[in-house]
């Protein structure tokens, strides 16, 4: 009778333990030492969302896309990273539901690493209003009002140099 409940409960916590999301060995330096760096042509792309003190409006969960490819999706405290050959590049992040996408187009050099965070959008932060004070009306409402500005997607990139970037990405968790 112990044996056999002595079973299921070994069998309940391995399967339970597959449900752990960013086990050990996927953090930032840990994947960079495994991985090593940027293959001969190519440079690294990193992007990431920062851990906040304060989850509220700009909490994000954005599928990223470099040269419309996926490459993960990125939430608060999460990293996601791609390498790819020097050249152009566009980075594309875009949200369920949300009504548009940020683009970020840059270059890249041969053997670099080019770090972007990625905070909420200003009209991110507006639609996230919009939809705990008018619900689904707010939502459109706030859509709506912030159709015309300059990102019309859920987060603004900013570039990192690796130095910094480092540093924010100690203690995120690589993305799903």
């Amino acid at each position: 009778m112990f044996r056999r409940g002595g079973v299921l409960l070994l069998a309940a916590a391995i399967l339970l333990s597959g449900c752990m999301t960013g086990g050990p060995g996927t953090e930032y330096a840990a994947v960079a030492q495994k991985i090593g760096p940027p293959g001969a042509g190519h440079s690294r792309i990193v992007v990431f969302q920062e851990k906040s003190k304060n989850l509220g409006l700009n909490a994000c969960a954005c599928e990223m896309k470099l040269d419309g490819e996926p490459i993960g999706k990125v939430i608060v405290g999460t990293y996601a990273y791609a390498d790819r050959p020097a050249g152009p590049h566009q980075l594309v992040a875009s949200e369920a539901l949300f009504p548009g996408e940020t683009r970020r187009d840059f270059t890249t050099q041969s053997g670099r690493i080019y770090c972007f965070v990625a905070r909420s959008s200003e009209r991110h932060d507006a639609v996230a209003g919009g939809a705990i004070l008018g619900g689904i009306a707010g939502v459109v409402a706030a859509s709506v009002v912030t159709s015309g500005n300059q990102n019309p997607g859920p987060v603004d990139f900013f570039p990192l140099d690796e130095a910094t970037a480092k540093i924010a990405l100690a203690e995120l968790r690589l993305a799903q």
